[in-house]
């Protein structure tokens, strides 16, 4: 306890690596989970709390020290979520999501905000996200390998990490995260250090290949391209020549006739996701759909947080499947509803409305102005890869505990840049100098 008081962000770096716990065999439900790491967020915003109320009488800095002035860009987030809750038709069921909301994106970002104060605190959380995406990503290729992973084509064959086919995003969410801070420290390291920051930036992208997740390859891939440009024009400019130069020899090259591997064919799944899109894609588009309309019906303020499951059956297209299949050996076979659109901005229109969504929109935006303006590559790079996410998935499982830590860890780098360890706009990745 000692340890917490002196050196709060413990609490954070605790509720990232509480989320690797296993989750053992769970349900399909609707209903509100609460996990360890949840709990470990609550301690986690008492202690930032403290922090704040502590420093009041006797820290001899002004407040925007302990509580930065940017902190103020998640107020419209708590704003549009309350007004959309007291606007709901059906309050009661708003109301546990719009806790939720609070604490995704404002409670537990603000206490990283207040407790990573210092580089030794940078140090901390990435720490713990570095260490939650190797351990994910180990479990993964295990589960590869053996078979033990979640069921794709007939075959259990995908990396979900301890996180199950249940929140089978997770594991490629937490190894993106992990690979881009080793990233932005094999960018502003030298030598040893640097070399070994990016091989374990490239050993996580094996893991993050056997989740078979499109949406997080691309994500990754974006993100990356973004780190660059901030860090250095040029050198985003010869990546991007080096690599379009690569895929003409893959396309071209021999046995690019071959009959693709099961990597391949989700690789090549992704050039046909408009054309020819596979029923996951298929009843993705079909939940977008789901969504405008809902949001044409409410569009100020939205259905309400947590109604979309509600309303889903009402505004669906014939063609939504009933639901998807899932297998792992833990949980066996289940059927599992599509409760949501799959994509955040449209699950903030249509349970929000375009007073969330302008909220929500307003935020990113900002702390990725912030990013880009302070050349941090490690925020950018971040927040990048969670606004590419939101496309094609939205907040849920265990895992969202650990994309609230991230923005929050965003939000210190951007309003901290000096204590954080990017004093004069010179990039020292996880708070350590060059």
């Amino acid at each position: 306890m000692r340890a917490l008081c002196r050196r709060p962000s413990l609490a954070a770096a605790a509720t990232v690596l509480l989320t690797c716990l296993p989750a053992g065999r769970q349900e399909v439900s609707s209903g509100v989970q609460v996990t360890a790491a949840d709990l470990a967020s609550l301690l986690l915003v008492a202690l930032a709390a403290t922090v704040v109320l502590a420093s009041r009488p006797t820290h001899p800095l002004p407040a925007s020290a302990v509580v930065p002035a940017r902190a103020l860009v998640l107020a419209p987030v708590a704003g549009a979520a309350g007004i959309a809750m007291l606007a709901s038709p059906d309050v009661l069921t708003s109301l546990p999501g719009y806790v939720r909301c609070l604490q995704v994106f404002v409670l537990v970002p603000l206490a990283v905000l207040v407790t990573v104060r210092d580089r030794t605190d940078t140090l901390v959380v990435g720490g713990a996200l570095v260490g939650a995406a190797a351990l994910q990503g180990l479990v993964g290729c295990v589960q590869a390998v053996t078979g033990t992973g979640a069921s794709y084509a007939g075959e259990r064959v995908r990396a979900v990490g301890t996180f199950g086919a249940l929140d089978v995003m997770g594991m490629a969410s937490v190894v993106s995260y992990g690979a881009l801070l080793l990233l932005a420290a094999g960018l502003a390291w030298r030598g040893g250090r640097r070399a070994a920051a990016l091989g374990g930036a490239a050993l996580l992208c094996v893991p993050l290949a056997l989740s078979l997740s499109r949406g997080a390859w691309l994500a990754l891939l974006g993100a990356s391209l973004v780190m660059l440009f901030v860090h250095s024009r040029a050198l985003a400019a010869r990546v991007i020549l080096l690599g379009a130069a690569a895929a003409t020899v893959l396309v071209l090259g021999p046995g690019a006739g071959s009959d693709p591997d099961l990597l391949g064919r989700r690789l090549a799944s992704i050039t046909s996701a408009v054309s020819q899109p596979d029923q996951s894609v298929s009843d993705r588009y079909s939940l977008w759909l789901t969504a405008t309309r809902v949001w044409q019906d409410h569009p100020l303020t939205g259905a309400g947080p947590r109604r979309f499951a509600e309303l889903r059956d009402a505004y669906a297209p014939i063609e939504l499947s009933s639901g998807s299949d899932t297998d792992d050996p833990v949980n066996g076979f289940q059927r599992r509803p599509l409760l949501s659109p799959h994509n955040m901005y449209l699950l903030t229109l249509s349970e929000q409305g375009l007073l969330g969504l302008a909220a929500l929109g307003a935020c990113l935006a900002s702390m990725a102005w912030w990013a880009v303006r302070a050349a941090v590559p490690a925020a950018a790079g971040l927040l990048a890869w969670q606004g590419i996410d939101f496309l094609y998935g939205d907040v849920g499982g265990p895992s969202t505990v650990v994309t609230s830590v991230v923005l929050g860890l965003v939000l210190s780098l951007v309003a901290r840049p000096a204590a954080t360890g990017w004093a004069g706009g010179a990039p020292v990745a996880l708070g350590v100098a060059r």
